[in-house]
């Protein structure tokens, strides 16, 4: 679990700096529509952090294949779905945006795999 750990610290960190650029420093250098992407973007990445971490500590309690395997899926949509928004934003790369309704599909996923904690609970 110190790998999930590393994971949401970091996770964490950035989600707020990029909240807190889009809010303040870009917010006259982006457009309305840009800034609205970032703050999306962080605010999953934030609220997927968060399980990510509640889910290491009930592993210390309780550990199970479950609880990874959820982790790694929220961990991946986080990558995908609020890093293909964060890329896209700066470098307008079109076919950036395909990528995102798959991190999107993940973190649903991530959700669902939860059932697997009651099935097993």
């Amino acid at each position: 679990m110190r790998k999930f750990w590393i994971f949401i610290a970091l996770s964490g960190a950035l989600a707020v700096a990029i909240g807190a650029m889009s809010a303040h420093i870009l917010k006259d250098v982006l457009e309305a529509k840009d800034i609205a992407r970032l703050q999306t973007a962080a605010t999953y990445q934030m609220y997927h952090t968060l399980i990510i971490a509640v889910l290491a500590v009930y592993y210390q309690y309780k550990p199970s294949q479950a609880v990874k395997q959820s982790s790694w899926i929220f961990a991946v949509g986080i990558m995908l779905f609020s890093g293909s928004l964060y890329l896209y934003t700066l470098s307008k790369i079109h076919a950036i945006v395909f990528i995102t309704p798959i991190g999107g599909l993940m973190f649903i996923l991530g959700w669902l795999s939860l059932l697997r904690l009651l099935k097993n609970s």
